[in-house]
């Protein structure tokens, strides 16, 4: 048996290459939908992928199952589970509870273990060739290290009400009926990691055992006493901000994502061409250097994604191809990179990467308005319609901001503007905790037509400059 990880430091997403070396046939479980890497762990492995599946209806990346089956001429499988309205809207053969896939020696079972969705499935997998009953776990989005899958994200992300409670009530019993029924040798392998929105206290270990889980998940006292009343509070409470692209995802996993194909790669964008575009709307330019580079001069209306390794995230942030048709080109210094950032623009559904330029010379130049902590109070004084807005997550901005700051997530921003004071009526001055997720968001008002200031060094530097002052009165106060 082979069993291979493939691991999305971007989204904290993984999906699973499991094989059967005996007849060189392999199954993926929730792709992503840049498909390369699993063809190439197939051809590495001498082995053919016939079956694709996935857990569930994904929320926070655009599944690549119906990529990677339509490449590669694999069967589809998808969950038969939920309900008529968690059914999925494209072809495919339905598992539901018990149902089994043969793999050469091996034996997938599927679970159905309902919670974090209605429809969810996990994969018992037995290797037969060294034993006749399950040793390994894919629980997708129900159990990772340390931690349950979330049950409120379809009244976060996908605009239902109430629906945690019930969701938190079906976890329970898919735990306690379900998951730890099972021998303490079991191997589980999640489907995210620390980092994922997900979860609350997602651990980073790449797998547990059911026994590790039993006696130190932070749930598994609460299923011990069969206090359900108590798991369920201590479950919902202090979740974070789901991203509001979530909704979006959710849409399109179920509907099946639009196939991609080959794609072409991105193309050298002349300066000429590139200037007509960003004056007509047909193209927005993707600036990805570092914040304090940005700081110095960008392109108007330019998005800010800092770093290719959140590249996924922070477009899905910063642009929506509902609504805005432009086509992006990437600040990359060659096409290799600029590939790179079309994988991870991709695997949230953002498929309009054109072309990349490797220089900003010759094009048109702003420098994005801030503010230093120590002219903060001034400016607000001046601009008395101004919002000071936290677009860190919910806990960050409860467990201590700036006075009289409102709190948006940057995951949100874009597509909250009905929480934003209208276009014309003041400027917003915007912060995170270190800049970072800050030029993000307030990338993606200016391009929005929002009049922005970011806070120089944005919560920590505000924090720094707050206690330096404080050690400067002190220090005055003793020598008088």
């Amino acid at each position: 048996m082979l069993l291979e990880r493939i691991y999305d430091e971007d989204l904290s997403q993984a999906s699973y290459f499991i094989g059967c070396q005996a007849e060189n046939v392999a199954l993926v479980v929730d792709p992503r939908r840049d498909i390369q890497m699993y063809r190439d762990l197939a051809a590495q492995h001498g082995m053919t992928i016939t079956a694709v599946t996935e857990t569930h209806i994904h929320a926070d990346f655009l599944s690549g199952t119906r990529e990677l089956a339509a490449a590669t001429g694999a069967s589809t499988y998808v969950s038969g589970e939920g309900g008529e309205d968690w059914s999925y809207g494209f072809d495919a053969e339905l598992l539901r509870d018990g149902d089994t896939l043969t793999l050469g020696n091996l034996t997938i079972t599927a679970r159905h273990t309902p919670g974090h969705t209605p429809e969810h499935l996990s994969y018992l997998v037995t290797d037969g060739a060294f034993a006749d009953e399950p040793g390994y776990y894919l629980t997708g989005d129900f159990v990772f290290s340390g931690d349950l899958g979330r049950p409120d994200l379809l009244d976060e992300a996908a605009g239902m009400e109430n629906t945690r409670f019930e969701g938190a009530k079906q976890l329970f019993a898919s735990l306690k009926s379900g998951f730890l029924t099972l021998p303490d040798h079991v191997q589980v392998f999640p489907g995210h990691g620390a980092g994922s929105a997900c979860g609350k206290a997602l651990g980073a270990l790449p797998s547990t055992t059911v026994g590790y889980e039993r006696r130190f998940a932070w749930w598994a006292p609460y299923l011990e006493r069969d206090d359900e009343q108590g798991f369920i509070d201590e479950l919902l409470d202090g979740q974070p901000d789901a991203h509001a692209y979530f909704a979006r995802m959710k849409r399109q996993n179920k509907a099946g994502p639009a196939l991609l194909g080959e794609r072409p790669a991105p193309r050298p964008m002349g300066t000429d061409v590139l200037v007509r575009g960003l004056e007509d709307g047909t193209f927005a330019l993707v600036d990805t250097r570092p914040v304090d580079e940005v700081h110095t001069g960008t392109v108007p209306g330019a998005l800010s994604i800092p770093s290719l390794g959140k590249a996924a995230t922070h477009i899905a942030w910063a642009f929506d191809p509902e609504s805005d048709a432009a086509q992006l080109v990437v600040l990359a210094e060659d096409a290799d990179v600029a590939a790179d950032y079309g994988d991870h623009f991709v695997r949230v559904g953002v498929d309009s990467l054109t072309g990349y330029v490797s220089s900003l010379d010759g094009l048109p130049s702003t420098v994005p308005a801030t503010v230093s902590p120590a002219d903060l109070q001034q400016l607000q004084a001046e601009d008395s319609t101004a919002l000071l807005l936290d677009v860190r997550g919910r806990s960050e901005h409860t467990n201590g901001t700036i006075s009289g700051a409102e709190q948006l997530s940057a995951g949100k921003v874009l597509f909250h503007q009905d929480e934003l004071p209208a276009r014309e009526a003041g400027r917003l001055i915007t912060f995170c905790q270190s800049g970072l997720r800050n030029s993000v968001a307030a990338a993606s008002l200016r391009r929005a037509g929002y009049d922005v200031v970011e806070l120089e060094g944005s919560y920590a530097g505000w924090s720094r400059w707050t206690a330096d002052q404080h050690d400067l009165a002190a220090a005055g106060e003793d020598a008088r």
